[in-house]
C-alpha cells in the first residue's frame, strides 16, 4: 500500500533564482510550502552548468536579487561578469541567509503532476516514490535547463568520453594531452572553446551556424565601483524594472539610418569598446525592427571578425550571414575569435561537410574523419518548454500539457495555462524571460504570483485558472508583437529550431519588460482579469 501523500499549500519545482525567491515569498504568506530540487544543492542553472569558462552575460550587480536591500549591501561581487562558482556561492548564501534549506527536498525529481478535480488539488509524484498533495503548483524549472544532445549515429560506440555542458561533471574534466571536439558555437560554446584550447593537445570546433558575438570586456570590480553601485542600487533597480530589456539602460532615441555614417560608426565603436549587451540595448532604437538599420550593425560586427581572425577562409566561415544581428542570442565572448589563430585549433564548417556519424575513435564528416579523445556537446537546450514537458503535467480531464502544446506553447502572460488550475509557470513561454535580464523578470513574476495567491487566499477561493479566451488573446498579442520585429527571420532556439520536430513558434514576449510589467499590474488592479476564481465561501486568511 502506498504511503499517504504529504499535504501542502504550495509546491515549487526548482531551486534556482526563481524557486528560492518563490519559496521566500510563499513563506511570507503563511503557506505550507515544499521546494523540490533534482540536484543535491541550490543553484539551478549554476548548479548544473560547471563547464570551464561558464560565466553570466549580465553584469553582476544586475544579475542579483533586489528584494532585500540588506542582501544587496552585504554581498560583494568580484568582477563585472561573475563566473559560475561565484554565482553558485551567492545563491548558497541566499539559501542560508533566509533559512530556505529546511523546506527544500534535494536529490528528487518531479516525474508527474495531475490536477485532481474532485479534491481541487495537485498530486505531485517524484522519482523517489513519494507523492505530495498541494493546492498550488509553481514551476521554477528554468528556461534553459533541459539539455539537448543531437542524435548522432554511432555515439554509443565512441570509445572516448563525452559530456553535455549543461550536465558537466562536478569533479571537472582534464583536457591536458587530449584531442577534444566541441560541437556548437552558441553562448556556451563561445565560453568553453577558448579555455579548452589553452589546455588540449588539439581542439576541433564543429560549427553549424556562425553567430554574431559581442566582447564581454570583463574585469575585476574595484572598491570604488562597488561603493558607487551600492549607493545607487534603488535607482538602478527602478530603471531596470521599467526598461525594455530588464537592464538599467535605454536605447538611443534615434534611427541608425538618420545619422551620418561617421557618427554611426563612432557610436558602434564606443559601444564595442564598452562591451556587453549595451551594443544591442543602448544602441540605435531600430536595430531589431528595421533590416536596413540592422545591416549597419551587422556589417560592423562582420568587419570586426575579419580584422581579428588571421586566416581569411576561417574568418569567412565564422562570419554570420544567414540572420540579422540580435535575432539569435548574441553571446558575449572573451577572446573567442582570437582562439582560431592558434595552431592547435581547427574549425570544421558543418555547412560544407556535415557530420555523418561518430566512430569508435572520433567524428566522421562527409569530407574527413577527426580523431578525438573527448567530445563536448555545447548544443544548448530544449528551451522554455522542454523542462516543463518532461514533467508530465496533466490538467483538467487528464489533459497533458504536451498535448495542449502540440502545435506550440500557449499561455496567459507566460504565467498560467487555461485548463491547468492553480498552476503557475515562472518565466514561461509568452513572457519576456530569455529576452531580458533574467533576475529582473524572475522577481516580477514571483511577486505577481505571490500577490495573486494572497488575493486568492483573502477571497477564500479554491481555484484560480486562466480563461481560454484571455489566453488566446495573449497568444495573438505575443505573435503580433513578434511580427513587428526581425526575430522571426532567424532559425533560433527562440522558435525551437534547434530541436528536431519541435513546433516553430516564437516563444518569448518581445514587447519589453517595462510594458509587460504594466500589463500584468493592470490585470491585477482589474481583479485579475482573464482569470476565473472558484470560491469556497470562506476566506482562508485575513
Amino acid at each position: 500500500m502506498n504511503a499517504p501523500a504529504t499535504e501542502l499549500d504550495a509546491v515549487v519545482v526548482g531551486a534556482g533564482f526563481s524557486g528560492l525567491y518563490m519559496l521566500h515569498r510563499l513563506r511570507s504568506l503563511g503557506l505550507r510550502t515544499r521546494l523540490i530540487e533534482a540536484g543535491t544543492d541550490v543553484g539551478g542553472t549554476w548548479y548544473w552548468n560547471r563547464y570551464p569558462g561558464a560565466r553570466c552575460d549580465s553584469e553582476s550587480h544586475n544579475y542579483s536579487y533586489s528584494f532585500s536591500p540588506e542582501l544587496e549591501q552585504e554581498w560583494e561581487w568580484s568582477s563585472k561578469y561573475p563566473a559560475q562558482p561565484e554565482i553558485l556561492a551567492y545563491l548558497q548564501h541566499v539559501a542560508e541567509r533566509f533559512d530556505l534549506r529546511r523546506d527544500i527536498v534535494f536529490g528528487t525529481r518531479v516525474t508527474a503532476a495531475r490536477f485532481e478535480e474532485d479534491a481541487l488539488h495537485w498530486r505531485v509524484d517524484t522519482d523517489r516514490g513519494g507523492s505530495l498533495r498541494t493546492r498550488y503548483l509553481i514551476t521554477a524549472v528554468g528556461c534553459l535547463s533541459a539539455g539537448q544532445v543531437p542524435d548522432l549515429p554511432g555515439l554509443a560506440r565512441f570509445e572516448g568520453t563525452w559530456h553535455h555542458t549543461g550536465q558537466w561533471p562536478h569533479r571537472g574534466v582534464d583536457f591536458g594531452g587530449r584531442r577534444v571536439g566541441v560541437i556548437g558555437t552558441g553562448a556556451t560554446g563561445m565560453q568553453v572553446i577558448p579555455v579548452v584550447a589553452e589546455q588540449a593537445t588539439h581542439l576541433h570546433v564543429f560549427q553549424r551556424t556562425p553567430n554574431f558575438s559581442l566582447p564581454a570586456r570583463n574585469a575585476p570590480l574595484d572598491p570604488q565601483q562597488v561603493r558607487d553601485i551600492k549607493a545607487r542600487y534603488r535607482d538602478i533597480r527602478q530603471h531596470a524594472r521599467h526598461s525594455f530589456s530588464g537592464f538599467p539602460v535605454d536605447p538611443l532615441q534615434r534611427s541608425a539610418l538618420e545619422v551620418p555614417a561617421a557618427e554611426r560608426e563612432a557610436t558602434y565603436e564606443r559601444l564595442w569598446a564598452v562591451g556587453g549587451f549595451r551594443f544591442l540595448f543602448e544602441g540605435f532604437s531600430d536595430i531589431l525592427f528595421s533590416r536596413a538599420a540592422n545591416d549597419t550593425a551587422a556589417e560592423f560586427l562582420r568587419r570586426k571578425i575579419s580584422e581579428t581572425v588571421d586566416d581569411p577562409a576561417v574568418a569567412a566561415a565564422l562570419t554570420p550571414t544567414s540572420h540579422p544581428f540580435g535575432t539569435k542570442r548574441p553571446p558575449l565572448n572573451t577572446r573567442y575569435f582570437e582562439t582560431f589563430n592558434r595552431d592547435n585549433v581547427t574549425l570544421v564548417d558543418l555547412r560544407r561537410e556535415p557530420i555523418t556519424e561518430v566512430t569508435r575513435r572520433g567524428i566522421r564528416t562527409e569530407a574527413d574523419e577527426y580523431p578525438l579523445d573527448l567530445i563536448i556537446f555545447a548544443t544548448g537546450f530544449d528551451a522554455m518548454t522542454g523542462a516543463l514537458l518532461r514533467m508530465d503535467l496533466r490538467g483538467r480531464g487528464g489533459q497533458a500539457l504536451a498535448d495542449k502544446w502540440r502545435d506550440g506553447p500557449r499561455s496567459y502572460l507566460g504565467l498560467a495555462v487555461a485548463g491547468f488550475p492553480n498552476l503557475f509557470t515562472i518565466t514561461g513561454p509568452g513572457s519576456p524571460s530569455v529576452l531580458s535580464n533574467m533576475p529582473t523578470s524572475i522577481e516580477q513574476h514571483v511577486d505577481w504570483i505571490a500577490d495573486c495567491l494572497a488575493h486568492v487566499e483573502r477571497t477564500g477561493a479554491a481555484v484560480i485558472e486562466a480563461d481560454a479566451e484571455a489566453e488566446q488573446r495573449w497568444v495573438e498579442h505575443v505573435n503580433a508583437v513578434a511580427e513587428t520585429t526581425l526575430f522571426p527571420l532567424a532559425d533560433s532556439w527562440y522558435v525551437g529550431a534547434n530541436v528536431p520536430g519541435k513546433p516553430r513558434v516564437f516563444m518569448p514576449y518581445v514587447g519589453g519588460v517595462g510594458p509587460y510589467r504594466e500589463h500584468c499590474e493592470e490585470i491585477a488592479r482589474d481583479g485579475y482579469a482573464g482569470f476565473h476564481l472558484r470560491p469556497t465561501g470562506q476566506p482562508r486568511r485575513a
